[in-house]
């Protein structure tokens, strides 16, 4: 099976090729650039490096969220469009699970998470066994925090954000933290293309964004609306 992995959901941009298991190609970046204007270059890029052309692909995988709405909303679109129009079916991704997924090796919990502002994070909990222990939510970080520390078990943390929320992670789980070095903080394209080809393929008008919380504008609107 040839897969087309995408993910826009977060400051890091990735695309993948993936061919029968064997990653064929993988671009990734973690630089402040548009996701909108780069994303189609860098499909064209790694499809052409590898030697794909459209209709050899087979599948497309998407990180759905949760992240940043327009990151999401950038790569669910492309995916969605280029799967209408091979006529391929497209699976969407859990964006923490990628994550996740750096530390499948773990002996011990596993905790993704992307940084939401104001003390928020996104975030969930995994087993060695990628299964979710904790459900993905968007909660206080300090509040997640002492939920895992009442766990009294090893938690690896994992996230592009590690340096907005390390020092608290350090201080409230002590040696019960675990934090790897940098390039096991990244979800990989090639990860989401690896889910994605064991998942059942979502109806193409029925995969949406997972954004875990609803937009600030649209809360905001919400709110007016039930001031009326």
């Amino acid at each position: 099976m040839n897969i087309l992995a995408i993910d826009t959901s977060n400051y890091v941009m990735g695309v993948a090729v993936v061919k029968n298991g064997v990653v064929a190609g993988e671009y990734i970046t973690n630089i402040k650039k548009n996701h909108s204007i780069r994303l189609m270059p860098a499909i064209d890029q790694v499809m052409k490096e590898t030697g794909t052309v459209p209709e050899d692909l087979d599948r497309i995988a998407v990180a759905h969220g949760p992240g940043s709405y327009t990151g999401v909303r950038i790569g669910m679109t492309t995916a969605k469009t280029m799967a209408w129009t091979l006529g391929i079916p497209v699976v969407g991704v859990s964006s923490l699970e990628a994550v996740a997924r750096q530390g499948v090796f773990f002996n011990g919990y596993v905790c993704p998470f992307f940084d939401a502002r104001r003390g928020l994070v996104y975030t969930g909990l995994y087993d060695s066994q990628m299964e979710l222990v904790k459900e993905e939510t968007n909660v206080l970080m300090e509040e997640w925090l002492h939920q895992l520390k009442a766990l009294r078990k090893p938690v690896l943390f994992l996230s592009q954000d590690m340096h907005v929320h390390e020092s608290m992670i350090r201080d409230i789980l002590g040696d019960k933290a675990w934090i790897p070095d940098g390039p096991y903080q990244y979800a990989r394209p090639s990860i989401i293309a690896q889910v994605g080809e064991t998942m059942n393929p979502d109806p193409l008008h029925e995969l949406v964004p997972n954004y875990l919380r609803i937009p600030e504008a649209e809360a905001k609107w919400l709110e007016q609306q039930g001031k009326k």
